[in-house]
């Protein structure tokens, strides 16, 4: 597995869902090693953004719940505006993770989005005689196809790669509209597994209307620009106008069980985002029994009710905010039905085909 984004002893929420993806691998009978390129940086970039907190002081090699992890380091500017530079710097780690790894070999490798990671994993793949299968969730061609110099190179590595996964069915139509479309490309979500001990209905509230404290879970690190805090911020200020009381939590690097025991409590989660994958934490909200009320984003429209999913605007989303509230779940499906898509079952079986087809 091949990745930019996983945990690092300093911050163990980082790449979570890799993290699941490398856990269920383990499960399926699969002997899985790590490979987790992190940029060469100062202690005080990581302010920078969120999801770079505890990457400067990452050990070269260490085991992460069982797991084997190398993270080779390579040279990279802020934001890459020389992609050439960082492109090279991680395409030439191969002869280190090959020493690294003695005669260990992997018969599939597993990329985990593709900027800029994909380069190494295609290099590996050209030195071992292996496929190699690249994974995108969203920043890649919501973002990265856009950027000069970026664009050209995920495009490089898409139709490079022996299978694409897409994350979402909109990424899949994405990757199919480009001009030189991948070879194979399969639509896989990410794994929702909730435990039974955090599950609950989504029932409506039980609180008296306007006279309680209501508490909106905000699921996302406030830092990041993108999650658009202000418009949760905003829509608060809407619902104290109409007479509620109001008080927002947000998510930042709380561990799972943390993170679901905010789920348990929040009334709402509210998801503002200007681009998300899934997201991830609406589907885990709505199995611990807390409604979501969204913009019209990733791929929310798929499970959510229609009066969640909400234009981009506080008045909108206080409006859906009220609706989930008073009615709950009201679909004809349940929720477990809903999001079978993205069961442990459905994911497995999607990957066990997929990897079977590229060793037989």
């Amino acid at each position: 597995m091949v990745s930019l984004l996983y945990p690092v002893p300093l911050n163990p929420t980082r790449g979570i869902f890799v993290e699941d993806h490398v856990h269920l691998l383990g499960e399926m009978g699969h002997d899985v090693k790590v490979v987790n390129p992190l940029p060469r940086m100062p202690k005080y970039a990581e302010a920078r953004r969120s999801t770079m907190m505890g990457v400067s002081k990452a050990p070269r090699k260490w085991t992460h719940q069982g797991v084997e992890v190398l993270v080779p380091r390579f040279t990279a500017l802020p934001d890459h505006p020389y992609p050439r530079l960082t492109a090279s710097s991680i395409a030439r780690r191969a002869g280190w993770v090959e020493k690294k790894l003695g005669t260990w070999r992997p018969d599939i490798i597993i990329c985990h989005t593709l900027w800029p990671v994909a380069g190494l994993a295609e290099r590996l793949a050209q030195r071992w005689g292996c496929p190699w299968v690249g994974v995108v969730h969203g920043y890649d061609f919501d973002v990265g196809l856009t950027l000069k110099g970026v664009g050209s190179r995920i495009e490089s590595s898409v139709a490079s790669c022996n299978a694409l996964v897409c994350s979402s069915a909109r990424l899949q139509a994405m990757a199919n509209a480009l001009q030189d479309p991948p070879e194979r490309v399969e639509t896989v979500s990410c794994l929702t597994a909730i435990d039974k001990e955090w599950r609950r209905p989504v029932t409506p509230m039980k609180k008296a209307w306007q006279k309680e404290p209501i508490d909106i879970l905000f699921p996302a690190d406030p830092r990041r620009p993108e999650k658009r805090h202000l418009l949760a911020l905003q829509t608060g200020e809407v619902l104290e106008a109409r007479g509620w009381m109001v008080g927002i939590t947000s998510l930042r690097h709380q561990p799972r069980d943390i993170v679901y025991d905010r789920m348990l409590t929040a009334d709402v989660t509210l998801i503002t985002s200007r681009r998300e994958a899934g997201p991830l934490v609406a589907r885990e909200s709505l199995l611990c029994g807390t409604p979501v009320v969204s913009v019209d984003v990733g791929e929310v429209a798929r499970y959510l009710p229609a009066p969640w999913v909400r234009t981009d605007d506080p008045e909108a989303l206080a409006d859906g905010i009220e609706a989930a509230l008073r009615t709950g779940w009201t679909e004809e499906e349940s929720v477990e039905d809903r999001l079978r898509f993205a069961s442990k079952e459905a994911v497995t079986q999607a990957w066990s085909e997929l990897l079977a087809s590229l060793v037989s």
